[in-house]
């Protein structure tokens, strides 16, 4: 065996080594890239309550929810989505620079199996003026399957007055 042989044994032989320490590191970044993602969009969740105090509470009766609709969707990652969407209506004399909204799905039993809390209007971005009205929707990710099919129970748990 000549020495060029020897060498190119050797280089061969390197290649599935060199191609696995590259699959790690691949995969290695590829979780990187997930976890910073999730922990990032946990952050852009974890928004501040809005309050809740004794005239939004008031007030609260004032806003009304129209027009809900569902429906549901699946991805090609076979990952189901609901979307409740409707029209948010301000029938009082205030405007209302803030809205925080919680959703409840119920199981047949009426037992609350979903509770999500939404910013329907986000502070200092939007608001909705005395006697206007607002399409929202909003997207959930994992409603159980135990859901009675029924539309949320949705409240009023957040706002600001102007």
């Amino acid at each position: 065996m000549s020495s060029e042989e020897n060498i190119e044994r050797k280089e061969g032989s390197q290649f599935p080594a060199a191609f696995a320490i590259g699959a790690v590191i691949v995969l290695i970044l590829a979780a990187g890239a997930v976890l910073i993602s999730r922990s990032i969009r946990t952050a852009a969740v974890a928004e501040v309550s809005l309050p809740f105090g004794a005239p939004e509470q008031a007030y609260a009766p004032q806003i009304h929810f129209q027009n809900i609709q569902m429906a549901r969707s699946t991805n090609m990652l076979n990952q189901e989505f609901t979307y409740v969407g409707g029209t948010l209506s301000n029938d009082g004399d205030r405007t209302v620079g803030g809205l925080e909204a919680t959703f409840e799905f119920h199981d047949p039993f009426n037992q609350v199996i979903l509770r999500e809390t939404r910013q329907l209007i986000v502070p200092k971005t939007q608001s909705l003026a005395r006697g206007g009205q607002e399409p929202f929707q909003i997207v959930l990710e994992h409603v159980p399957a135990e859901w009675n099919q029924q539309n949320p129970t949705i409240r009023v748990t957040g706002l600001v007055l102007q």
